[in-house]
């Protein structure tokens, strides 16, 4: 019995299991019709990336949105909708480490810094880890395609909401470039950072997840209204808690270094409010050192300092109140399934109160 015969849990911590299962199941069966032993390296990187961990909110949200509709299981079709935002997901952080250069991801080191130590004997052993994982990015993002169409029945094929799916894909992409064109700008604009926010992670984590689940059970338009009420001001809460971690979070608990975001000059709203608040001084040194591949740890201790000097800490935190408060009031009078609702406020929880 695979886990398409079985009913999905309908608890976060049921959905994550039943995903997992499904995700290495697709693996194990992508390993037994490849014609080329070589696909064993990138399968098993996949699984490496999967068991490490991450909170696989998308695909919960996704198992959500369809409750949020219906009372009935969620069919076989929403699982595999599930499966693929994670592999859509995994894509994503193995092209977005490459851009950012990053060391790790949830504790392990990143696909291409893997790809590069698999082949250290190669004298270009770095550039060919980097274009390994472009390789691998990109089999992953066919693959989470792949999920949804084959094998499945033509009725769940046309069943499939493929323009929010698409839609989706394009919001990210146009965040992606949004933050990369801003990262290290030394004039950081408050509108572009809000603009990397909604698209990246507001629309693309919260927002589209619940709208493909809704979308499969039949939502209304104004059902999926309630749904973007809830999820936007949320993942705009859940960014900020980011740029918040990225900066000040326990590298033990994040699975990244401390000082990626302050090398890369990443201009989030923590860094645009601070240079909106900061004196002049205070903003010279900014400029000077943020952004800086070799910023050190004391260097970083007085941006940090300066972030929590100019209230612009303070601001952000109050930012996410504001939003994780107007999430749960959406959820009051929003005509959705009362069950889904309890997920929701959880997870709206768990979201503002995360260490990692």
């Amino acid at each position: 019995m695979t886990t398409l015969d079985v009913p999905i849990p309908l608890d976060p911590s049921g959905i994550r299991a039943a995903v997992d299962n499904l995700l290495h199941e697709f693996l194990d069966e992508q390993e037994r019709i490849a014609s080329v032993p070589e696909l064993t390296l990138f399968t098993g990187l996949l699984r490496d990336l999967l068991t490490a961990g991450g909170k696989r909110v998308r695909p919960v949200l996704c198992v959500t949105g369809w409750q949020a509709i219906s009372r009935e299981l969620p069919p076989r079709m929403v699982l595999r909708m599930a499966a693929s935002l994670e592999l859509f997901h995994v894509f994503a952080l193995i092209h977005d480490d490459i851009m950012d250069n990053s060391a790790l991801r949830r504790g392990l080191p990143t696909a291409h810094r893997m790809l590069a130590a698999h082949n250290g004997h190669h004298p270009q052993a770095e550039a060919l880890g980097t274009n390994a994982a472009i390789l691998l990015g990109d089999l992953t993002l066919g693959w989470s395609y792949d999920l949804l169409y084959l094998g499945s029945p033509a009725e769940e094929q046309a069943a499939t909401p493929w323009t929010t799916l698409n839609a989706m894909r394009t919001e990210t992409l146009v965040g992606q470039y949004l933050d990369l064109a801003s990262t290290g700008s030394r004039s950081p604009e408050a509108e572009t950072a809000w603009k990397v926010i909604c698209y990246k992670t507001a629309k693309y984590t919260f927002e589209r997840p619940l709208h493909l689940g809704a979308s499969l059970a039949n939502a209304d338009e104004h059902q999926l209204r309630a749904l973007s009420a809830y999820a936007l001001p949320l993942g705009e809460a859940f960014q900020l808690r980011d740029d918040l971690l990225g900066v000040f979070g326990n590298p033990g608990e994040t699975g990244k270094p401390a000082l990626d975001d302050l090398r890369e000059g990443k201009q989030t709203v923590l860094i645009t409010t601070a240079y909106e608040r900061a004196t002049p001084a205070q903003a010279a040194y900014l400029r000077a050192h943020l952004g800086s591949p070799e910023l050190d740890p004391e260097k970083a201790e007085e941006i940090r300092a300066i972030l929590v000097e100019t209230g612009a800490v303070e601001a952000v935190e109050e930012m996410i109140t504001v939003r994780h408060k107007r999430a749960l009031e959406s959820l009051d009078a929003a005509p959705l399934q009362p069950a889904a609702t309890d997920v929701l406020r959880e997870l709206a929880i768990t979201t503002v109160t995360r260490v990692a």
